[in-house]
């Protein structure tokens, strides 16, 4: 706290505006942060995404690969 109080008193020094200053000290970080989050939003979705379109591909599959078609119709135990 007392850095960024330090920091104020300097671009006052220099003439700088209150906005200008937080501009400098606080927007850059910021801006740096959204864009991360946004950036990790994204990849977490699109893994998300590709996980569940697995899981679901896995559940769906009738037969397990590698396994024959069973033949066997209702019509075989009429016969019975």
């Amino acid at each position: 706290m007392k850095d960024i109080i330090q920091l104020f008193k300097i671009g006052k020094e220099l003439g700088l505006s209150k906005k200008e200053i937080n501009k400098v000290l606080f927007f850059d970080k910021v801006k740096n942060k959204v864009i991360l989050l946004i950036i990790s939003i994204i990849i977490f979705s699109i893994v998300g995404y590709l996980v569940v379109l697995l899981i679901e591909s896995t559940i769906s599959n009738t037969y397990p690969s590698g396994t024959k078609y069973s033949t066997v119709k209702i019509k075989d135990f009429d016969k019975k």
